[in-house]
């Protein structure tokens, strides 16, 4: 699922919020800001039918890799841009 500009925007302001009102310390605004656009785009631009893909890739592997962990993040992201590649020829 695709999010216009607008819709990031107000979605970040409103975790920004959420943030504070939990007692966490914001130094920078218009990083945390970037940084909360940058998470929602990642997450919600992903397609289910890859993502379900490259779930059960890194599930298949002979070693178990934790969610969440760096390297399934990093494996995450490589099969992700693998499966898309794919997907476009």
């Amino acid at each position: 699922m695709r999010l216009s500009e607008a819709l990031t925007s107000h979605l970040a302001h409103r975790a920004l919020e959420a943030l504070r009102k939990s007692g966490a310390k914001i130094r920078n605004d218009r990083l945390a800001l970037a940084e909360i656009k940058k998470a929602l785009g990642q997450t919600l631009d992903r397609d289910p039918r890859i993502d379900e893909a490259v779930q059960r890739r890194i599930a298949s592997l002979s070693r178990s890799v934790p969610v969440g962990s760096a390297e399934y993040e990093v494996l995450y992201r490589q099969y992700y841009e693998q499966e898309m590649a794919k997907r476009r020829r």
